[in-house]
């Protein structure tokens, strides 16, 4: 133990050995590191308080946009309606807009989910006659492994179902397609964006809203991180209807059926792909449009050559009876996929071009092995078969 005594020294007389200029530094490092956590405070308490004012502005977007309706408030009885009729509908949570009710439905343990949820609004204006469908917000969406980080946006769709009971077979067609804008690396966006179109009273049992999640891509094409859909026949949407969908994931629909042909003749070693019919669904509504077939052939995820039939005027039935013909390798014509696009135009309308559905024919893939393996065993014969076109 050292004794103080003996040296001479007391504890008045220690003191920092430290010059001047080392003071001021030691001074100075301080105030900056003060200065460092203060300003990431407010930052930190400025995005708070942003979050919550755009999340309160999305809420209320509806009332602001709906052209000066008051909405009823929910009563208890409707309210109980709603939650029995949506007992099949699986992942989803109802709360109406100026209402704490939140009941969520039993969940289907057949459907495969994917990451997070969409919150989403829905209401029918039947002064009007329209249809007003809110993206709001989606929550804890899974982020891309090599940036962590995700670009959400929202496509939706509004399908138009051939007849009412929409069994498995009845065909569909998009009305109506709207997209959000994009919010830039956030696995909870907040959305507000608001989309309505004219729609008749008697149609709205017919239409299926259906949102997919995207991630934005800027080089490559866009990742599809899960969709919701609802159907709007088993809703009471006379006011504003606001839904938490869980994300499952996308399913492709039926909007037609192709009838496409395929002849290979080794000795040339040429491909041909005849496009022969095409079934689709056109809402009633809607005026004169023409469509084309688009065909390209893909090996090992890169496209080598395509074509294109001449345009038809749209009917419910429109015929082609033309073939396309690809020159292809005995080795290319083993690894390849076909992969048949259908599009609509408007013929006044230049820029008007819209894709409604594809067809994609490979080796693989089980539901067109059986046309692939037919034209493989009958060389110089072209074998017909009918094909759905998905979307």
């Amino acid at each position: 133990m050292i004794d103080f005594s003996t040296q001479g020294l007391s504890f008045g007389e220690i003191q920092l050995l430290f010059s001047e200029e080392i003071e001021y530094c030691i001074l100075g490092v301080s105030a900056t590191i003060f200065l460092v956590v203060l300003c990431l405070l407010i930052w930190q308490i400025y995005r708070y308080c942003t979050t919550l004012s755009v999340s309160q502005r999305a809420a209320d977007g509806l009332s602001a946009k709906s052209g000066g309706f008051q909405y009823a408030t929910q009563t208890r009885e409707t309210k109980l309606e709603v939650l029995n009729r949506h007992r099949m509908s699986p992942g989803s949570s109802y709360t109406n807009l100026g209402s704490s009710l939140d009941l969520a439905s039993k969940v289907d343990p057949d459907e495969e989910h994917a990451q997070g949820s969409l919150r989403f609004s829905l209401f029918y204006d039947k002064l009007q006659s329209r249809l007003v469908v809110t993206v709001l917000d989606a929550q804890y969406l899974a982020v891309r492994d090599f940036s962590r980080s995700v670009d959400p946006f929202v496509w939706v769709r509004l399908l138009w179902a051939e007849r009412e009971d929409k069994d498995q077979s009845s065909l569909q067609c998009v009305l109506h397609e709207w997209q959000t804008r994009l919010v830039k690396k956030s696995c909870s966006p907040v959305f507000g964006d608001q989309f309505s179109c004219t729609l008749d009273e008697e149609e709205v049992s017919r239409v299926t809203v259906r949102f997919e999640v995207r991630d934005y891509d800027k080089y490559s094409r866009y990742g599809i991180l899960g969709e919701a859909r609802v159907s709007l026949n088993c809703l009471k949407i006379s006011y504003p209807l606001e839904l938490r969908y869980n994300l499952h994931v996308p399913k492709k629909d039926m909007v037609g059926e192709v009838l496409l042909s395929l002849k290979y003749m080794p000795t040339s070693q040429r491909l041909e792909v005849g496009v022969l019919k095409i079934r689709t669904v056109s809402h009633p509504t809607k005026t004169e449009r023409v469509l084309y077939a688009k065909a390209s052939v893909i090996c090992n995820q890169c496209k080598l050559r395509h074509q294109r039939t001449a345009q038809r005027k749209r009917w419910e039935m429109t015929v082609f009876n033309e073939v396309l013909t690809f020159l292809l390798p005995d080795p290319q014509i083993s690894e390849c996929s076909i992969i048949v696009a259908v599009y609509e135009l408007h013929p006044a309308q230049k820029s008007s071009r819209r894709l409604i559905g594809q067809i994609h024919l490979e080796k693989g893939r089980t539901s067109e092995n059986e046309h692939w393996k037919l034209m493989m065993q009958s060389l110089r014969q072209p074998i017909a078969k009918w094909h759905f076109i998905l979307i």
